[in-house]
């Protein structure tokens, strides 16, 4: 990929304002860092002291003087890059921590549309992998690659300013170390690259095959997701080995070119010695200056990788952060409670945006009186559930109005709408967590009463009192150790325990088995009966008993009316599907 070519500066400085809430930490690990690169070079010079003014001449007390200065030195240093280590940690972990918060309340804001196109693996890898990532440009990048930086410029200055001649012989061999890293850092580079791209496949298709199991294991297919995911985690492999063989290659030149860069000191260094060029105590030092030169420059070029994969999932997490396709919360509308009216007024609408290529709604158009009922009909893929996503504002219309109580839903805050909606769903989601969590969602304001009230009126009071701790029980993931039918009952006491105003039905007890169904009819009947409510059901009953029925077809209404004028139409929609559907199963019950 061209974008990890060359340094983007303009990215890192936008990773680097993240840090402005902890300043203060930052200027201090800055202020370590400056201490520090100094204060490491002053150990081998001091020493160097020790053996040309301390012991050659025999002077013990001044020996052990400057040895004591030496240790406390050392010391003192320890104690500083502690806090320096810790903080440049802390600073990162701070950071990230804050960037997890904010892409979490990101993504809740964005449109369904988002979820529709993204696999759920990669927002999680963009939420916690390329996130983790960042935290290296803190960890192993910005702050220790200055501080490396630093301490090689010190280092530096020093030998030349104890032996320019000794120091030439020992950056002889530097050019290859060049050469070396700059390979090493473009191999790795070109690895992680593909590592992130690999990771992020497995995440989406272990996600999607775990969340699907039951299916993979009905249709007998273990066998062949088992090969697609040898063959993702073979490429995922392969892109870390490649990263370990530059590794196993890079350090071990380095350590060679430590050793040649050691032993033509030592063959200078001797003769100096000799000569007397050189004394005794540089010959015991430039060991140490070098050690402290190559050990440095050995990290950088893997640090520096760092920084740059770091960059690239910065880049990656920022870009999600770009994502405009949130719900534009614009409206200032929050009423206690809403009348019901509900009107869809020529509404147009297209999951990819164009509506004159493949709209979903094309104009359509409808009214719902306060209290009143609407059962909604049609064929697979006619709009019906796209209605009632529209009316809690997931997807932005691209044609016409919705209104409620006379209001256009935008005037709306999209919050303060949502509480006065509820919605049951055919597939019920639950969480890990108790069932009394799972109804609640953890609202504090609903107390433990009004849900066993509320499920009562269900009818799911019986059954959830046979669980292992009742309310208290816990739910496993997405409610796995529940029937599909104690899942629609929870999710029916969900609803209630919301008190709303309007409340919407899509194929809510298409799940619920006829005994189920008859302890809810009623419950749903008397909330019908004093609620706007829109149904999207095949069953019989609950149409029949809505005030209007709406007829979809290929995202326009066909028809629209209560049941017994609609049954009277000649040719209409309605009557052919209830003569085809509806008198079938009312004869199989009769």
């Amino acid at each position: 990929m061209s974008e990890t070519k060359k340094f983007n500066y303009s990215l890192f400085r936008q990773v680097m304002r993240m840090m402005r809430p902890y300043k203060r930490i930052f200027y201090l690990t800055a202020f370590l860092t400056v201490v520090l690169a100094p204060m490491a070079v002053l150990r081998p010079k001091l020493l160097q002291v020790m053996v040309d003014d301390y012991i050659t001449p025999g002077d013990v007390p001044g020996m052990t003087m400057l040895a004591c200065i030496i240790l406390g030195l050392l010391i003192l240093e320890v104690v500083l890059r502690y806090f320096f280590l810790y903080h440049a940690d802390w600073l990162g972990q701070a950071t990230i921590r804050d960037l997890r918060v904010r892409i979490f309340n990101h993504v809740n804001r964005l449109n369904l549309n988002y979820f529709d196109k993204t696999p759920i693996g990669t927002s999680t890898t963009r939420t916690i992998n390329d996130i983790e990532s960042i935290n290296t440009i803190f960890s192993e990048g910005s702050i220790t690659i200055l501080a490396d930086l630093l301490t090689i410029f010190a280092v530096l200055v020093v030998m030349f300013f104890t032996s320019w001649k000794l120091t030439l012989v020992v950056l002889s061999v530097f050019p290859l170390l060049i050469w070396g890293s700059y390979q090493f850092k473009e191999s790795v580079r070109k690895s992680y690259e593909k590592v992130r791209n690999h990771i992020s496949t497995m995440n989406a298709f272990l996600q999607e095959r775990i969340s699907g199991m039951r299916i993979v294991q009905i249709f007998n297919a273990e066998q062949r997701e088992a090969d697609k995911f040898r063959t993702i985690n073979r490429d995922y492999t392969s892109a870390n080995l490649r990263a370990i063989f530059a590794y196993a290659v890079f350090f071990p030149v380095v350590d060679i070119i430590s050793a040649l860069s050691l032993g033509l000191m030592v063959w200078y260094g001797a003769r100096g010695v000799l000569s007397e060029e050189v004394t005794i105590g540089v010959l015991v030092a430039f060991p140490l200056y070098i050690s402290m030169l190559y050990r440095p420059i050995r990290m950088l070029a893997d640090k520096f990788n760092n920084l740059q994969m770091g960059l690239i999932a910065a880049e990656r997490v920022f870009k999600l952060l770009e994502n405009t396709d949130t719900v534009q919360n614009t409206g200032t509308l929050a009423p206690e409670r809403l009348k019901g009216k509900v009107e869809f007024d020529q509404v147009r609408f297209s999951y990819s945006g164009d509506v004159d290529q493949d709209a979903v709604l094309k104009g359509v158009s409808f009214s719902i009186q306060p209290g009143e009922s609407l059962a909604i009909v049609g064929s697979t893929g006619s709009g019906k559930t796209t209605i009632i996503s529209l009316l809690n504002r997931f997807y932005e219309i691209q044609g016409g109005q919705i209104r409620i109580d006379g209001h256009n839903l935008k005037d709306y805050d999209v919050y303060a709408l949502r509480r006065r909606v509820a919605v049951v769903l055919q597939d019920v989601f639950l969480f890990s967590g108790t069932v009394m969590e799972n109804i609640t969602l953890r609202d504090p304001k609903i107390t433990e009463q009004q849900v066993v009230d509320a499920a009562k009126m269900i009818g799911a009071h019986k059954f959830i009192k046979k669980l292992p701790g009742a309310y208290h029980y816990q739910v496993m993931e997405r409610g796995a150790t529940l029937s599909m039918g104690q899942r629609q009952l929870i999710s029916f006491v969900r609803a209630l325990v919301f008190n709303p105003d309007v409340l919407i039905l899509d194929e809510a007890t298409s799940s619920i088995d006829p005994e189920s169904e008859s302890m809810i009819q009623h419950a749903i009947e008397k909330l019908i009966a004093r609620r706007t409510s829109i149904i999207i059901a095949h069953r019989l009953s609950t149409i029949r008993n809505a005030n209007n029925i709406l007829v979809l077809e290929k995202g326009e209404v066909k028809e629209f009316g209560p049941h017994e004028s609609l049954l009277e139409l000649e040719g209409g929609k309605y009557r052919d599907l209830y003569e085809k559907q509806f008198l079938q199963v009312a004869g199989i019950s009769d």
